[in-house]
Formats: structure tokens, sequence, C-alpha cells
């Protein structure tokens, strides 16, 4: 299936390079360009305080009114190889008296500037040409005159020209540079997210078929090296998932076809002939033993499946252990008895749990150790309290359990002995149901087989307020079978 309407992380990078090289490019150009314009400015600004130097000393040398007519040649003298510099002189009153052939002075703005800032460089633009000048007031040699105001401007047209010209040029390489980068970056990324594309084509192997494909996590750059691992983890956790499934499928369609095979024999062979009403009703109650485990199966299934979905919510009260392995050694008491078993309890706790659930998951322990359990011996439960949670270990002599199924007893269907496939006393599912009780009270459950002695131990949080057990004097009870 192809995605439309999708932004491409290769045309975002592509645009990402573009905007940064384009925008670096047009800083670092503007930078340059001030520079310039500075440097130039600089260039006038020696050139025009120089010749402000020139006529303040000859302004000086000006000793009577008689001398202002030689002003005129001395400045002409001055000014000699200058072209494109400009000087005016002039009295407050605006009177020239020494002006340049081509000077386009502002006379008001000179005189602000010679009273208020003399020497601050000024642009102004008469016509098409455009200046830039100072101006100061200087004194002469002559006692009875007021300072004469002296502006001095230079034509800056070629400066601004080359400015222009460079900013063109800029704005053409900048262009060009973006098109440039544009198409390495595109490059640069294409090959940089090559590596997914990869990963792309090494995931479209995983099928349900096999889901025991996995990314290679060593040849893939570090920064994807993490993701590549969660991608592995999660295809484990699928596979696993997807193997229980089969799993749990395969052993329904197993377990069901015994009582269903039972079901139609039994149904074929009675209506093969005419039978007694003795006869039939032997053949129904058969036939609903068979129901009520098959009922019992899937009512076990239905459990585990909300559980596994986490759709089993416990009832939450505080529950007395001790109290609830009385019960249970009251009801398995006539068992007990045929084997002659031996059921001892020793310790208390309390914890916050669904009563009926709880009793149910210890229910399945201790059934499953009466069964286990050799002639006249002892099925012992022992609860243990902790700051924080209660232990309940469930310890019995009889059939052990090998090592290699120790992991697989919670399993659902799963039976240590292969001969029992199927047995009138369970459905195969008790462990599994008692696990996943205990886990939707936030507890644990183990089992260790050493020998002939097995121990269930389950761990939950322990309930809140709960007063300590006085270790000195602890609960027991034992229920001794002759």
């Amino acid at each position: 299936m192809r995605l439309t309407g999708r932004k491409s992380i290769t045309r975002r990078l592509t645009l990402l390079f573009v905007i940064a090289s384009s925008a670096v490019l047009l800083a670092l150009g503007f930078v340059i360009a001030s520079s310039v314009e500075k440097h130039f400015e600089q260039l006038d600004m020696e050139v025009l305080t120089g010749k402000m130097e020139l006529a303040r000393h000859t302004l000086e040398k000006l000793k009577s009114k008689n001398d202002l007519e030689r002003i005129t040649q001395l400045l002409d003298n001055a000014l000699v190889g200058h072209h494109g510099l400009e000087v005016i002189v002039f009295v407050p009153n605006h009177d020239v008296i020494f002006a340049t052939p081509n000077a386009n002075f502002p006379l008001d703005l000179m005189a602000a500037s010679a009273a208020q800032s003399p020497y601050r460089p000024l642009t102004w633009t008469q016509g098409e040409q455009t200046y830039r000048g100072i101006a100061a007031e200087l004194p002469t040699g002559i006692s009875d005159l007021s300072p004469l105001i002296v502006a001095v401007a230079t034509d800056i047209a070629h400066h601004q020209a080359f400015i222009r010209s460079f900013l063109q040029t800029l704005w053409v390489f900048v262009a060009g540079a973006a098109l440039l980068t544009g198409f390495l970056g595109w490059a640069a990324a294409r090959r940089g997210l090559a590596p997914l594309r990869a990963m792309r084509e090494q995931t479209q192997a995983v099928t349900a078929q096999q889901l025991n494909h996995r990314l290679p996590v060593e040849s893939a750059p570090v920064e994807l090296a993490e993701l590549a691992q969660s991608l592995n983890e999660m295809l484990a956790r699928l596979e696993e998932a997807f193997h229980r499934l089969s799993d749990f499928s395969s052993d329904i369609a197993h377990e069901l076809r015994t009582p269903v095979s039972n079901l139609m024999t039994q149904t074929q062979v009675a209506l093969s002939r005419v039978r007694s009403a003795d006869d039939y009703r032997s053949i129904l109650e058969s036939n609903a033993e068979e129901f009520e485990h098959m009922a019992r199966m899937i009512s076990d299934m239905l459990l585990l499946a909300k559980a596994e979905n986490g759709l089993v919510v416990p009832t939450r009260e505080t529950v007395s252990l001790a109290t609830e392995v009385h019960a249970l050694f009251d009801y398995y008491d006539a068992v007990a008895d045929e084997k002659g078993l031996h059921l001892a309890l020793e310790g208390d706790g309390e914890v916050t749990a669904d009563k009926l659930m709880l009793r149910r998951a210890l229910g399945n322990l201790l059934s499953n150790a009466v069964r286990h359990s050799a002639a006249n011996t002892t099925v012992r439960v022992t609860i243990n309290t902790s700051p924080d949670a209660v232990s309940i270990g469930m310890e019995n002599t009889g059939d052990g359990i090998a090592p290699e199924y120790l992991e697989r007893v919670f399993d659902r269907f799963f039976r240590v002995d292969p001969s029992r496939q199927r047995s009138s006393e369970g459905t195969g599912l008790g462990l599994a149901i008692t696990k996943s009780i205990i886990l939707a009270h936030g507890g644990t459950i183990s089992v260790a087989s050493v020998g002939a002695v097995t121990t269930f131990t389950i761990r939950l949080p322990r309930a809140a307020g709960a007063s300590e057990l006085q270790k000195s004097a602890p609960t027991r009870r034992s229920i001794q079978n002759p």
C-alpha cells in the first residue's frame, strides 16, 4: 500500500539544508556589505578630515579682512588633484565666502551640524548625486571676525554602485548556492536514510510464517541500533505470543476432541439399536459428565483470556490467609483422609485481595498438592510476613517435577506426565489460572522441586495497616488423618 499525503523526511532535510545554507550566506553577505560600507566611510573620513585640517590651517593664516580675498586662491591650490571633493566656506548668515564649482551643500544642515556635532559624517542627496561630508566652525586669524563654517564633502556614487553590484552578485550566488545545497542535501539525506530503507526491506520479510527473522543490529548505525534492537524485541514477543496462541489453539482442539469424540461415539452406539430406559439414562449421565468437563474448560479458558487482557478486576478486601487455608483444609479433609495425608498450617497474614479469586488460586494449589502427594505424607502450608509482602508456601512430597519442566508448569494444558492427556479431575488449566489470579493481584508465583519435595510459593503485597504477627506465637493447625 502506497501512503499519500505524508511528509517525507528526505524532503524535510533537503528544505532544512536549503534554508540553513541560504540564511548563513545571506547573513555573511550582509556582514561583508556592512564591513565594506564601513571601510568606505572610514576612507572618506580620512580624506574629509585631512581637508578640514588643511582648511583650518589656511584660515588661521588670515590676519586681516583684506586677506579674505586670498582665501579662494589658497583653497584652490589646496584642492588641486582631488576630483569629486567639494568645499564651501560661509558665515553663519549663509553668505558664501568660498565654494568649489560643483558644491551642492544644504547650508542649513551644514550650519546645524557644525554647531551641534562638528566632524560628524552626514549623507545627503542633491539631484542625482549622493554626498558624504562633515562640517565645523573654524576660527580665523582675524580677531574681530567670528568663526567661519567650513563644510567638506565627497561624491560617494561609486561606492553605492559597488555595494549595489555586490548585493546583486550576492543574490545570484545565494540562489545558485541554494539550488546546489538542495541537491547535495537531497543526496546526503537519501544516503543517510539508506539504513532506514534497508530496515524497511528487512521488516517486509517478516510474515506469520517467518516471525523468527531479526534485523541486523551490528551493521546498523549507532542512531538506529536501539531502534533495531527494540524491533527485534518486539518481534520476539510477537513470535512468542504467536507460538503460544498456536499451541493454545492446538491444545484446545486436542482437549475438546476427546469429549466430543466420546459424546459422538456414545450417542451413535445408543442410537444403533433400541435400548431400555436405564441404558438411555446411563448414557445421558455419562454425556452430562462430558458436558460438565467441557463447561469447566470453557469457563477456565474465558477466565484466562480476561486475565491476560487485563479484564479481571479483583474486588479488594482484607483477607486472612489462615482463615482461607482452614476452610480449604475442611473441604479437602475427606480426600486427604483417603490417602492418609497430614494437612499442616503454620503462620498467618493478611492481604488485600478478592476473597473468592484468592481462594480459587489457593484451592488449585492445594488440590494439585493432594493429588500428587504420596500416601501418608504431609502437605504443609507456611505463611510468612515481611514489612511489605506476605508469602505463602505450599509443600508436598510425592511426584517431583523435572528441572526442564519447572518453567512450563504454569502453561495452559501442560502436564508433567505426558500420559495424562486428560483427567476427569481437572482441565489442565488450574496452575495457569492460579498464576493469572496472582498476577492480577500484583503478586508473583514460583515453583521449586528438589527430589520428591515440590514447593509452590506465592508472594502478595501486604494489606495496608495489617498488624505484625507475633513470631513467638504463630497460628498453627494440622489435620492428622489416621
